[in-house]
């Protein structure tokens, strides 16, 4: 009955249609404020996802992948197209839509030894395999004195999409990140998409892989090593996107775009804001963010997800116990509303984080906004 109801909501092949639908109408206008080296050429978060798993299971024959339609239909959002032609199905597993089932087969065959990538076709299913990911993937590892490794990623889209209610929406990056054991990645760009992909097949430990349904069609210009089958991004390391002395912007997934489009609109009035895409929120790449800061002396964090025990607050913490003499204004936390998402669109877009949000809590960072008004 619940794979009944999940595929009559939309899921299955009239879901792609209304993605892509989506995804046009909704992607933000993110190539003006983009910041790279010259580069070979453009290439999608969809494309990037897709090449990585590729060259993963090319190079080693251990990793699979399986989940609700990755093989015969190529993937709900065709992340894994091609894949089932090229490996064939004892590689590319379709499974049956029971997330619990399939995430404990996949940890049981990392106990083995093999190298499982897990897709769930949207990360709010997880919590019908969050047994498995905390307590029997999370924890093996210490729970058997380092003597069992569980070399597994759990992958798929993350956060709000556009139009699919509250139970399709939330973000789990805090959730996941709050767990001792797991490694949780988060990629904005094709660069981040596709590195962070293969240091996680490649990493012993269970990743934890949050991408962004509205970013999967997006394109960005990729340089000429990213392409190369050796490319890696180290797991735990942020990215300055956009150097800034004013005030420190820390974003991951898709509010990186929004903080690079702030920021550009705060450089036409006389602020500099640094950039910083986290990539990584467990390992939290802690020095990066408090030596921004360090020059900054401000800091705004942005987040998708719920404002309590967010992201932002572990990165305020951070700050606050590092760096306290260092800062001249109070922090400022821009975080999805407390509220489960709206589905009707109007009240979905005051529930997200958008770019005029953190162009305001910049300004007020910089006391360049009256806060008492901003309060009103």
């Amino acid at each position: 009955m619940l794979g009944i109801i999940r595929r009559r909501i939309g899921f299955g092949g009239s879901y792609a249609s209304t993605l892509e639908r989506c995804l046009h109408k909704m992607q933000p206008a993110l190539s003006a404020s983009r910041c790279y080296s010259s580069a070979a050429k453009e290439m999608t978060v969809r494309e990037a996802l897709n090449s990585a798993l590729d060259e993963e299971m090319s190079a080693d024959p251990k990793v699979f992948l399986m989940g609700e339609e990755v093989g015969e239909y190529q993937g709900a959002y065709k992340i894994s197209k091609g894949l089932l032609e090229k490996y064939g199905p004892e590689r590319v597993l379709d499974t049956p839509i029971t997330e619990a089932g399939f995430a404990g087969i996949g940890v049981g065959a990392a106990y083995y030894g093999l190298k499982p990538v897990v897709e769930f076709m949207t990360f709010n299913f997880s919590m019908q395999a969050i047994d498995h990911i905390i307590n029997s993937a999370a924890k093996s590892n210490y729970m058997s004195a380092g003597q069992i490794s569980v070399p597994i990623v759990f992958r798929g889209p993350n956060g709000a999409a556009a139009g699919v209610g509250a139970q399709h929406s939330q973000c789990y990056a805090a959730w996941y990140a709050s767990c001792p054991g797991l490694k949780v990645l988060t990629p904005y760009s094709s660069e981040d998409a596709r590195g962070l992909l293969k240091a996680a097949i490649r990493d012993p430990d269970p990743v934890v892989f949050l991408e962004n349904e509205l970013l999967y069609g997006e394109s960005f210009p990729v340089p000429a090593e990213v392409l190369d089958s050796s490319f890696c991004l180290p797991i735990g390391k942020a990215k300055i996107e956009r150097e800034g002395k004013d005030v420190t912007i820390t974003a991951f997934s898709r509010m990186v775009g929004f903080a690079l489009q702030a920021a550009e609109i705060l450089a036409k009035e006389g602020i500099s804001a640094e950039v910083i895409n986290l990539r990584s929120i467990r390992p939290l790449d802690r020095p990066t963010i408090n030596a921004s800061v360090r020059k900054t002396n401000r800091l705004v964090t942005v987040e998708e997800g719920f404002p309590q025990h967010g992201i932002g607050a572990e990165i305020c913490t951070s700050v606050v116990t590092e760096s306290f003499g260092y800062l001249d204004a109070p922090v400022e936390r821009i975080a999805g509303a407390d509220v489960p998402m709206p589905y009707a669109a109007n009240l979905e877009r005051m529930a997200v984080p958008q770019v005029e949000d953190i162009v305001r809590a910049a300004k007020r960072a910089c006391y360049r906004s009256d806060r008492m008004a901003a309060a009103a």
